[in-house]
């Protein structure tokens, strides 16, 4: 970027983040997850062994530690974000939150905001841009910023609408049309990286910051000011991002999703902040970044392989980047306590799928970067687990598979006491009911207590702003039952994706659906029809085979058997207005208006 004077995290007094036992708290988070992970495995390994440990035995043992890992993980995360949430404290510097804040603080800087689209919907993507100009406008603060709406847009159609809808958003603007710009490339050379370096080389220059949003961003404005303050504060910080919260989903499938990540996100944000520190991660968009360490630093590295799954432009560049300004000596930091930002989600079970395959392919190629020099190892740590959140489903997926056979294996020889003609003494079978029912609960216990803590958190703390305390509990208890009831579903789509990928199959990153498209029947039941079939052959053969096992499966097996109609009801919005009628599902954005959200209405 040309006219940018480039300084590094060292230079000058930079005040550098206060976040006392650094060290100590990463320590004590991985040793939980050690220690725990070695439990549920040792666990696991006195179930198994008494009959002996066969390939297959040890194969199951090894694939069961892995999924457990992740599930810890996740767990201690929550638990971190539990404490913290309750008491109000910062998972950073762990002050009282009240403390901390700057909003009466002077703006020193200008802040580009940035909105990157590829062919959008016009009319939703102006409503949103519009909707973070007026808000930023009632802070008063509107002089320290420009806002730039940069297309990518290659469909003629779209792109003549975008230039249309542009005038009429700089009329209705008026005077606040002053800080607008709109700029569209003819090529989408490097896509969403091409076009934020275009912007950089361009007018980077006069911005000392930039905020980075998606086309389904909507940012308040006393976001925007709090995140240019926590940069002017502190000018070792290359990045600060934000927890966005999803809203407008009219769809069930929207809605349970929306009410699940405002519960809960806040809380496993702060979880993930408290041990990752100055080396948190970059999700692509809801955050600031301070533009001459980003240009000068984050050229994104190449993937040698010619073919295969790490072959190819980095698709998934926001993780790559984070490392890198990290490698640079640059803090990226989570705030978990800036509100006010939020973004959209698919309306539907295979829209969010789709999503999903794309986000998993570009994840799985950041194990290549794994061995790259001069990485911190959180932002390895990044990497890799970003890979292992979709890779974890095959590894369930085949656990699963390696669980049935073992079971049928075990029934049809549990009669047989001598393995061989020459055996003196009978071979008893041991069944280890006590430690198999105890494993079981353990692992039930880790996957639903974050969701017990985030319901403890919500009543403690915002209770009215659900709806009240009852309608949160009884919301919460639905989400749950229906996470269980997808959660069979998303493992079956993801395991395809992964075996795809490492397969070497390519997917396009085009535009994601966000117009709350409804699934007909037919497109539910061809989708899914696979799925279904599955799990009736499956269940049919443990049923015949180990009745006992069959039972312990249907958690599983009944939500692959309702694929379809839950991909075609959960897409659709009757049950969801009357479950809002009821006050059920309901977030805090919508019930004390906290976000200037667009007025219009899918599919006009």
């Amino acid at each position: 970027m040309s006219g940018t004077q480039v300084i590094l995290a060292s230079d000058g007094h930079a005040e550098r983040l206060n976040a006392p036992f650094s060290s100590l708290r990463r320590m004590v988070f991985f040793l939980l997850v050690a220690l725990s992970t070695l439990a549920g495995a040792n666990l696991m390994m006195i179930i198994l062994q008494p009959n002996g440990l066969s390939g297959l035995e040890f194969g199951l043992l090894l694939l069961f530690s892995i999924s457990f890992a992740w599930i810890v993980y996740s767990f201690w995360s929550a638990f971190l974000g539990f404490l913290l949430t309750l008491f109000k404290l910062d998972p950073l510097t762990l002050k009282p939150l009240q403390s901390i804040k700057n909003s009466d603080s002077k703006i020193f800087s200008r802040t580009a905001v940035v909105m990157p689209v590829y062919n959008e919907d016009t009319q939703r993507v102006l409503a949103g841009f519009e909707a973070n100009m007026r808000s930023l406008h009632t802070t008063g603060r509107s002089q320290y910023f420009d806002f730039f709406l940069l297309s990518d847009t290659q469909d003629p159609e779209i792109a003549k609408a975008e230039r249309e809808g542009w005038w009429s958003l700089k009329k209705r603007l008026g005077k606040l049309g002053r800080h607008a710009y709109y700029r569209r490339r003819e090529r989408n050379h490097g896509r969403k990286v091409g076009n934020l370096s275009d912007f950089c080389d361009r007018w980077g220059h006069r911005y000392e910051y930039m905020i980075v949003l998606d086309a389904d961003s909507i940012m308040t404005g006393k976001c925007m000011v709090e995140l240019v303050q926590a940069m002017d504060h502190n000018a070792s910080f290359g990045l600060v991002q934000t927890v966005p919260l999803p809203v407008r989903q009219q769809t069930l499938f929207g809605r349970f999703l929306q009410f699940a990540g405002t519960l809960y996100s806040p809380m496993l944000a702060a979880g993930m902040a408290f041990w990752q520190t100055d080396s948190a991660n970059y999700w692509g968009h809801n955050a600031i970044i301070r533009i001459a360490p980003f240009v000068q630093h984050c050229a994104l590295p190449k993937l040698r392989a010619k073919r295969g799954p790490f072959s190819g432009e980095i698709l998934s560049h926001d993780f790559v980047e984070a490392a890198l300004l990290r490698r640079a000596g640059w803090q990226v930091v989570l705030r978990s306590d800036i509100g006010g930002s939020y973004e959209e989600l698919p309306s539907n079970i295979l829209d969010y799928a789709v999503r999903d395959r794309r986000w998993a392919q570009g994840n799985i190629q950041h194990l290549a970067l794994l061995v790259g020099s001069g990485y911190k190892f959180i932002n390895r740590l990044h990497m890799f687990f970003g890979a292992v959140a979709y890779m974890s489903s095959l590894v369930w997926m085949f656990m699963l598979a390696l669980s049935s056979v073992d079971a049928v294996q075990r029934s049809l020889n549990s009669n047989q006491y001598f393995s061989t003609h020459y055996q003196l003494f009978p071979t008893w079978h041991v069944a280890k009911t006590e430690q198999i029912v105890s494993l079981f609960l353990l692992t039930i216990a880790l996957l639903f207590l974050p969701k017990v803590m985030g319901v403890i958190v919500g009543l403690w703390n915002q209770g009215r702003e659900f709806g009240g305390g009852i309608r949160l509990f009884i919301s919460a208890i639905l989400e749950a039952v229906f996470a269980v009831l997808i959660a069979p579903v998303m493992m079956v789509y993801h395991s395809y994706f992964v075996l795809g990928i490492l397969l070497g199959r390519k997917v396009g990153w085009n535009a994601q659906p966000r117009d709350g498209r409804r699934v007909s029947w037919r497109e539910s039941l061809g989708k899914t029809s696979f799925i279904t079939l599955m799990a009736l052959a499956w269940g049919a053969a443990m049923y015949f085979y180990t009745p006992q096992f069959f039972w312990w499966l249907t958690p599983v097996l009944i939500g692959l058997l309702l694929a379809g109609p839950l991909v075609k009801l959960s897409s659709g919005d009757r049950v969801a207005r009357w479950l809002s009628h009821l006050g059920l599902l309901a977030i805090p954005a919508e019930l004390q208006g906290k976000v200037e959200l667009p007025r219009f209405s899918y599919g006009q």
